[in-house]
């Protein structure tokens, strides 16, 4: 069947464009599209451009359409949230909880991606990581799955725990929602540092404390054990390490471009114990949690600032490269 769908070329062109896709395979469910979160990370160029061209889009809300041969625990109409990436299982990263390292994680991908009327979810993705909507969820908050999937797993690898006071370098909407989720897990404190007023004024709004990043180290009194680095920056990450509590935690949440160096205060991270942890992405477990979060009440919906048709896209994209837009959910036509 034919489907339509939004191709990043190599040059940063957004094309429209007809695509067939293929017949479905054993294990494999064809989707079609219902809602998707466009990802800041989509406009960070020297991580996305260097794949083009492909179809981006990963934080997904579809309707099953037609089921592969095999597959015997979904049905057609049901609403399901897909992840991008799934694990074997079985592997030695696997079996240590690596998931994210797993080849088969790094290898599976949907045909032909998320910004596309219609796209078949591979069986590895399938049997492992496609996870019903509850009819309480809309579409709208069901999209944060994947994102809020991220942050869980953000949290749990820094050791936090309730009680802690959190700082966030970088209120975008991972900032946001690390705020959320902080609030959720019983943060003493949350500290929101942006170089942006109405970031800072909106992160006030959910209960924050706003502080600009040139004075956060200097108002700082009550020193966070852990703080998450939001922009992939030497600025961000030197401000992180400026105001982290001793034997903190410092989480690296974007990567930076490869040929990105930091000169690191080996002496002071020595004797401070200052754990400098990164996070990529998220596995089916944190899926899973997130999910039952958004099912449970945690309100993401507020960070959505725009609302567009799927053939509209590229304007998302636009809006999250000027700062314009703090979540942006695009739908199939008539969303």
């Amino acid at each position: 069947m034919r489907t339509h769908a939004w191709r990043l070329t190599p040059e940063g062109e957004y094309r429209w464009e007809t695509l067939e896709l293929p017949p479905l395979q054993a294990g494999e469910v064809l989707i079609r599209l219902r809602a998707c979160g466009l990802c800041t990370g989509e406009v960070m160029d020297w991580y996305t451009l260097r794949k083009a061209p492909l179809v981006p889009g990963h934080e997904l809300v579809g309707e099953i359409v037609a089921l592969g041969e095999g597959v015997a625990n979904f049905q057609p109409g049901e609403r399901v949230v897909v992840h991008h990436h799934a694990p074997c299982l079985q592997c030695a990263l696997c079996r240590r909880g690596a998931f994210v390292h797993c080849p088969t994680w790094r290898s599976t991908k949907l045909n032909p991606g998320g910004l596309s009327e219609y796209f078949i979810a591979p069986a590895e993705i399938v049997k492992v990581d496609l996870l019903r909507v509850p009819d309480s969820v809309s579409d709208e908050r069901a999209v944060f799955t994947e994102p809020l999937a991220c942050v869980i797993r953000s949290l749990r690898r820094a050791g936090f725990k309730r009680g802690d006071a959190l700082a966030i370098v970088g209120m975008g909407v991972m900032g946001m929602l690390h705020l959320l989720l902080g609030q959720a897990w019983g943060a003493r404190r949350i500290f929101a540092i942006d170089q942006l007023s109405h970031r800072l004024a909106f992160a006030e709004s959910l209960g924050a404390t706003p502080l600009h990043a040139n004075d956060a180290p200097r108002r700082i009194s009550d020193a966070p054990e852990v703080v998450i680095v939001g922009p992939g920056n030497e600025p961000a990450l030197e401000l992180a390490l400026q105001i982290v509590a001793t034997d903190g935690a410092v989480v690296l949440f974007t990567p930076a471009p490869p040929e990105v160096r930091f000169l690191l205060n080996w002496h002071e991270v020595y004797f401070r114990e200052t754990r400098l942890i990164p996070s990529y992405s998220a596995s089916h477990i944190e899926m899973r949690q997130a999910l039952l979060h958004i099912a449970s009440g945690l309100p993401v919906e507020q960070l959505i600032t725009h609302r567009l048709p799927l053939e509209r896209a590229p304007e998302g994209y636009d809006l999250l490269r000027k700062a314009e837009a703090l979540k942006v959910v695009v739908g199939a036509p008539m969303f």
